[in-house]
């Protein structure tokens, strides 16, 4: 897997199509639903009459651990949800997640800490397990 300060993510050898479905899967297996899903290249087609790769948005959300969270920080819900991204490459398709630990710690709470922690070993699972 490949870190960035934001983010953590890994290079798949699969077709956008064949690793989208994995993707979504493997986030209903630790417990996320999708609330939200942009699709950036139809977006940016509609709005700026441009082609792009295949590339989406999903708004991941674990329930449990948004309820936790919100309950000790009601403002939370602006870095809410968890965001993954799924893209077409030269190679194959990339999938990326937010690093919860980044995403969370910038609120300056240590009481968020060990949920931050729990979302992001959740989210290092479904990428592992792709």
């Amino acid at each position: 897997m490949q870190t960035v300060e934001y983010g953590v993510g890994r290079d798949l050898a699969g077709s956008y199509d064949e690793v989208l479905p994995r993707v979504l899967e493997a986030l209903k297996a630790e417990g996320f639903g999708v609330i939200t899903e942009i699709d950036v290249r139809k977006t940016m087609k509609e709005k700026l009459g441009v082609d792009g790769r295949p590339y989406v948005i999903l708004g991941a959300c674990n329930p449990k651990l948004a309820h936790a969270a919100l309950g000790v920080e009601a403002d939370l819900g602006l870095l809410l949800p968890c965001n993954v991204v799924v893209y077409e490459t030269d190679a194959g398709t990339r999938v990326a997640a937010v690093n919860a630990g980044a995403m969370l710690g910038m609120v300056g709470n240590p009481e968020l800490a060990p949920i931050a922690a729990e979302v992001q070993s959740s989210l290092t699972r479904v990428l592992g397990s792709l």
